[in-house]
């Protein structure tokens, strides 16, 4: 295991005074900002990304379908900046405890900020449990199947030999899973887990409200469906050298032996929490753009 501790305050402010300057539509939209510098945020809520999402402008994406289900598709974010550069591509798996109650819509600012920078973003939506056909192995073959389907997407506004996949939360783990399986051409420059599950075994012993949640997604509990949880452990995969962890040190919801137990490379933000990672006015927003500056430069 890798730990670094803790990140540095000048890349932090400077990563953010950038944002600053290239996200100004969505900030003024839901007035999160000052004339001057922005605050960092820490520990947000998930209620805050909510009126966040709103803001996004519908034509900011387009919605693709990788599948012949009602929630087999994704949002594709292109940057607006009008460059006949192909973009580095971010494939983004959104959380939410695996249930159906959290949809893709609370990612929607996480992804138009990448968009903002730059980045196109291929956001994926897929069942979830409570969905017919969600759970396991459902939701993970949905994001097997939206990962199979990227050579499909409009390829020119896309530079697919810089692609990095991430995922948050529950979408972390899926993410995980299928940075194990999945076989890109080229090879994906790197796989970053956002407050990541890792361990489903150990994740399920919890009593929180998305670790009890696990059973629903197995239909059981580890006892009885011993082979499922193996299967779909990311810490009993050969995940691939590229793999960050990104871990908030507030995090009450996905704790940080998750991360810290692994075995994998990790950064841990200082104050951050669970949601922090994908609210684009946080220190670990900034972070993560960091990391993936680095894992996807030429």
């Amino acid at each position: 295991m890798r730990l670094l501790i803790p990140i540095s305050l000048t890349l932090l402010l400077t990563a953010c005074a950038q944002q600053a300057e290239l996200e100004p539509d969505l900030a003024t939209a839901v007035d999160v900002r000052s004339v001057t510098q922005p605050a960092l945020l820490s520990q947000v809520s998930y209620s805050s990304l909510l009126p966040l999402a709103a803001a996004v402008p519908e034509s900011a994406s387009q919605r693709i379908n990788y599948g012949t289900g009602a929630l087999q598709y994704g949002q594709l974010f292109l940057p607006a900046n009008g460059s006949n550069t192909p973009a580095p591509l971010l494939v983004f798996v959104h959380g939410g405890c695996w249930l159906n109650a959290y949809d893709i819509t609370h990612s929607q600012a996480f992804s138009y900020a990448l968009a903002q920078r730059g980045y196109a973003v291929w956001s994926i939506e897929y069942r979830r449990t409570g969905d017919d056909g969600g759970g396991w192995p459902g939701s993970y073959q949905d994001i097997l199947q939206a990962l199979r389907y990227i050579p499909y997407l409009p390829r020119k506004q896309l530079d697919l030999s810089r692609v990095v996949l991430a995922g948050h939360s529950a979408g972390g783990h899926l993410a995980l899973l299928a940075a194990s399986e999945v076989t890109m051409t080229p090879a994906l420059k790197g796989v970053i887990g956002l407050a990541a599950i890792t361990d489903v075994k150990r994740y399920s012993q919890g009593d929180n409200s998305c670790q009890k949640a696990t059973q629903g997604f197995f239909a059981g509990d580890l006892q009885s469906q011993a082979e499922a949880y193996q299967q779909a452990n990311p810490v009993e995969q050969p995940l691939p050298k590229t793999t960050l962890l990104l871990h908030g040190s507030a995090d009450s919801i996905v704790p940080i032996e998750q991360a810290s137990d692994s075995g994998l490379p990790m950064l841990l933000v200082p104050d951050a929490g669970h949601f922090d990672w994908i609210h684009p006015q946080s220190a670990a927003y900034n972070q993560f753009l960091l990391s993936l500056n680095e894992l996807i430069s030429p």
